[in-house]
């Protein structure tokens, strides 16, 4: 793909799934901002600010587009990442609301170690759902008024919470919210988001083809269930003594700055918008491209008996380990044949290590960077290796 003409070639990046590699017109957005009109937004009335604030607006709402959600029922804030959207959320929401905190085993540590903090903080039984080989979640078991905290897409092997519709409506229904981590879904998965009617949706816009940042995408309805506590410049307009005035309760177009305390990565939230115009404008052929990619790769591992793959069907994301070589060491041998992998156990300690008792993994997370030619050296390394 012309897009990552910078990639030398040789070079075989397989960790999209910690962050994905920047298409030309991603780059070419930031600098733009930093060279043409570097400002600050919501707090100027020169050209550059004016110009930083239109494009931002254009951001929040093509990521509502992107995700098919309406304006009238959501908005975008924006963060660092998925964990800390996640705890901003978590720390603010009134627990005295709820009986019981929700999550699964399969569970990156962001929504598996906020949930802990959250059940602590207000004496709140936790429970820890079995994600099933499809990526479901056995809704049967989600008990009456509860937190859910829940990934769309797993990090580790890509499974998807298929039956996320179902599982939002029984949330709903028994009086509890559903806070998404979407961290791996929104850049190879979103369709399992659409038109979601779910509380919040995190992601991380670095594994979205976007500079480093995060955003939350929140249904208007869960904001008097929050109790705003982490606060700062930009979310007020009017400070007294000891009272001040949020922006949220006075202008209904600003509810975003309920999460946005500080100022703004104003350059990264506008690159973040050229990499879903990016994203959206990819043809059916480099969807085929990544699918014939990642499907390549996976049938190779899932042939060799030396191979232990943690995935039971091809995905952009898949999880291994080969038995009497250590983990570590294979990345180390990998990546001196210039090919970039991810070990250990991907910040999801508890499935991997105590439920599933895996040694330390090697995964495999592809994007449409990846070319024909990576997959044929990644088999070639692997073979002379294994």
């Amino acid at each position: 793909m012309n897009d990552f003409e910078y990639l030398e070639r040789g070079n075989v990046y397989l960790d999209a799934a910690c962050q994905s590699l920047r298409p030309t017109p991603v780059i070419t957005a930031l600098r733009e901002y930093y060279e043409k009109f570097n400002s600050c937004g919501e707090r100027v009335k020169y050209p550059w600010g004016i110009e930083t604030d239109r494009r931002v607006e254009a951001t929040r709402e093509k990521i509502l587009k992107y995700l098919k959600l309406s304006k009238r029922e959501y908005f975008v804030s924006f963060t660092l990442n998925t964990t800390y959207g996640i705890n901003l959320l978590l720390q603010q929401l009134d627990g005295s609301r709820f009986d019981v905190v929700v999550t699964s085993d399969i569970e990156h540590n962001s929504p598996f170690l906020s949930t802990m903090t959250f059940a602590k903080k207000y004496g709140l039984t936790r429970k820890v759902l079995s994600r099933l080989a499809d990526g479901s979640l056995p809704v049967d078991e989600i008990p009456e008024k509860a937190v859910v905290v829940v990934n769309a897409a797993s990090n580790i092997d890509g499974r998807k919470l298929v039956n996320i519709r179902e599982v939002v409506r029984k949330v709903h229904k028994t009086g509890g919210v559903i806070i998404i981590d979407a961290a791996q879904a929104m850049a190879h998965s979103s369709e399992v988001l659409h038109k979601t009617e779910a509380d919040a949706i995190c992601f991380s816009a670095h594994k979205l083809y976007a500079p480093s940042l995060g955003g939350m995408v929140v249904r208007k309805d869960l904001l008097p269930k929050i109790e705003t506590s982490f606060i700062g410049g930009g979310m007020v307009d009017d400070v007294d003594m000891e009272s001040y005035l949020l922006s949220s309760e006075k202008n209904p177009e600003h509810l975003y700055t309920k999460f946005e305390s500080g100022l703004q990565a104003w350059g990264e939230i506008i690159a973040l918008g050229a990499a879903i115009d990016w994203l959206s404008g990819l043809s059916k052929s480099d969807h085929r491209n990544l699918e014939a990619n990642y499907t390549e790769l996976f049938e190779f591992l899932n042939s060799s008996e030396k191979v232990k793959l943690v995935n039971i069907e091809a995905n952009p994301t898949m999880s291994f380990f080969i038995e009497g070589v250590n983990s570590h060491l294979l990345g180390e041998a990998l990546g001196a044949e210039k090919i970039m992998a991810r070990t250990g156990y991907f910040c999801a300690h508890y499935y991997l290590d105590k439920v599933r008792h895996f040694p330390p993994l090697v995964r495999f997370s592809l994007g449409y960077h990846n070319r024909p030619e990576d997959i044929e050296k990644v088999k070639k390394v692997m073979e002379k290796i294994v």
